[in-house]
């Protein structure tokens, strides 16, 4: 047997290099490259394999582990999981920096694929530096925090071990329904121990994607349902971009006149001015949507986790007799809410209903075809209201993501994460196209935005630009890959809406019996002793200059079309800063969200919020 001498770390990324997908007949390369920042846990191990290696995979180098995470997280999504960057960090804060971003892949079912460096396994040195002791375990160490938001965790304690591990990490990575962060924890001493691997290790491996068929039973069960239906409603979700099922839902939802309503993950399945289209659906959904989907006597839940905002906590099926056919790939989501579990390809599954539907002849009648009609046209109207709202004094946050939304391109692409502008975008945004729209709302976390514009814009069409909409709560949590951007030479374009903290949070706040407490960006009072003073004056536009990023700021719609206009030009990361007034975000629109709310409190409004609350739950689904 032909065998070839390398270090663990070597042996890794040479692996890493040969790893292929497959899915309809077409390759795909699945690694990309290592985002990193060095320490004494990986710099002489990967480090010396990356810069010696002699492999394909790009280094790019991170400013925060979280973010690198993120970009690699975005990268992987915005390439429906076909393609993937790792992560290598340090032991310690290094590794620990990136359990955040793990959870936000894991939870959104996206691939990435982490390398922390971990402690000694000869354990001498002991303790090293940045090793977290564990009395009554000796065999943890910090990377252990990672298993609980991995779909696979390893640790490689021998460098043969890696010929499994790394088998393993594959077929999680590529696996549509196992997928997630996959964690290989490597000691940094074992990376760089050698170790005589078989030569076939390193052979081109070609993982394939399989489409799961629709079985038999469940296409006849779906048909019985769906010969009685008289409202049904399609709710896309992500599974619609990740089974590469745009064009098939929309010929479906065309032949069949059914309408669509899409989960952030689902959303830009249809054009926004598809006729099918409704928008989105639940807690930060359209009229149009919610107002269907109480009626609704089927749903066609594609591809989607049926997640509490999608659901509006269990609320947005109103129809006592409806029923949920969950047309998943994922037994775990099939069977939510009680839905019958059509567990199949999104596309395949589609394909399958489409044939029978089409000989059965089923088709909605004229009169719900012109209430859906009805609906959106009222729908459209409201947005264009919502894009026109102009305020005697500053700037509504509709009116300045309306502007944004006239000026993109049909190539480019949104993202966001977190606070109100997910709502404002998954209610109001115009996608022109498939997957011009980049939300990571599974685990809505902030801070992904920017580091997520720049693993978008490495994932897209050179010609298409990336634009980041973000608050300045969630900029100010995490900010940093803007740098790398800029050394990287991918431009991404940020519009920064400044409204004086995490005004989302502050909303919900005040809708259950508060005053409004700890949320917004004031100088503390000595008076009161509480952050009740001035708003804090904060220059982002000069704070990205000095990175050497171009900034503009923008008073109003105007100067923002004009900034826009500016940063189109710009051959490097821009920021433009707005100021939007708080409370200017869209409201429910049909819809409940489920919080707890204190059963006894000193304010007799948070009392009565707890009443209320309850009155929503007893009208929710039981399971």
């Amino acid at each position: 047997m032909k065998t070839i001498r390398l270090t663990m770390a070597q042996a890794l990324l040479k692996f890493l290099d040969q790893q292929y997908v497959e899915i309809d007949g077409q390759e795909h390369k699945f690694v990309h490259g290592v985002f990193g920042i060095f320490g004494h846990g990986n710099v002489t191990g990967i480090g010396e394999a990356l810069e010696y290696g002699g492999t394909g995979l790009t280094f790019r180098q991170g400013r925060n582990e979280q973010g690198m995470v993120h970009a690699a997280t975005a990268f992987a999504k915005q390439k429906n999981r076909l393609g993937i960057y790792a992560c290598t960090s340090s032991i310690g804060p290094g590794a620990m920096n990136m359990v955040t971003g793990a959870a936000t892949a894991t939870v959104n079912r996206i691939p990435v694929l982490l390398l922390p460096g971990d402690i000694f396994a000869s354990r001498q040195p002991d303790p090293v530096l940045q090793q977290i002791e564990v009395p009554w375990d000796y065999t943890l160490s910090a990377n252990d925090c990672f298993k609980p938001v991995s779909r696979y965790w390893d640790r490689i304690s021998r460098p043969e071990q890696l010929m499994t591990a790394g088998l393993n990490a594959m077929r999680v990575l590529t696996d549509p329904i196992e997928t997630g962060a996959v964690t290989l924890s490597i000691p940094q001493d074992v990376q760089a121990e050698a170790y005589d691997y078989p030569a076939e290790f390193f052979e081109k491996r070609v993982h394939a994607i399989e489409r799961a068929p629709l079985s038999k039973r469940a296409l006849q069960e779906a048909l019985e349902a769906l010969k009685q239906t008289q409202k049904p409603l399609i709710v896309a979700g992500g599974g619609v971009h990740y089974s590469l099922a745009t064009e098939t839902l929309r010929e479906f939802a065309e032949k069949f006149s059914i309408p669509v309503a899409e989960t952030q993950g689902g959303k830009s399945a249809l054009a926004w001015d598809h006729p099918m289209n409704v928008g989105g659906i639940g807690v930060t959904g359209s009229k149009a949507a919610n107002l269907l989907a109480k009626e609704a006597d089927l749903i066609l839940a594609v591809g989607t986790r049926l997640g509490d905002f999608t659901t509006a906590s269990k609320q947005a099926f109103a129809n006592p007799d409806v029923q949920i056919l969950s047309l998943n790939v994922a037994p775990l989501d099939g069977y939510k809410m009680g839905g019958i579990p059509l567990r199949a390809d999104a596309k395949e599954g589609l394909q399958a209903l489409s044939t029978e539907m089409e000989q059965a002849r089923m088709e909605t009648s004229a009169a719900y075809k012109e209430t859906v009609l009805q609906l959106v046209q009222e729908w459209n109207a409201e947005v264009d209201r919502l894009y026109s709202w102009k305020l005697e004094q500053g700037n509504a946050q509709t009116q300045i993501l309306g502007t944004v939304n006239r000026f993109v391109g049909n190539k480019d692409v949104v993202i966001c994460a977190a606070g109100s502008l997910p709502g404002d975008l998954h209610r109001l945004w115009r996608s022109p196209a498939p997957k011009t729209y980049h939300l990571e709302y599974g685990f809505s976390c902030m801070g992904y935005e920017v580091a997520a514009g720049l693993g978008v814009k490495m994932a897209i069409d050179p010609d298409a630009e990336a634009y980041v909409v973000v608050g300045d709560g969630s900029y100010m949590m995490l900010h940093s890959e803007l740098l790398t951007s800029i050394q990287e030479g991918y431009k991404i374009t940020i519009i920064l809406f400044d409204n004086h903290g995490f005004q989302c949070i502050k909303n919900l706040q005040m809708g259950n019996g508060s005053e409004g407490f700890g949320n917004e960006f004031r100088y503390r009072d000595p008076e009161t002793n509480r952050l009740t003073g001035e708003y804090i004056p904060i220059d982002f536009a000069g704070y990205a200059r000095s990175l050497g990023a171009k900034a503009y700021f923008a008073q109003n719609a105007e100067e923002l079309d004009s900034a826009l206009e500016s940063a189109k030009k710009e051959t490097v990361s821009t920021l433009i800063e707005v100021k939007v007034e708080p409370g200017t975000m869209t409201g429910g629109y049909e819809s409940w969200w489920h919080v707890g709310v204190p059963a006894t409190s000193n304010s007799p409004k948070v009392e009565a919020a707890h009443h209320a609350m309850q009155a929503q739950v007893a009208k929710a689904k039981r399971y």
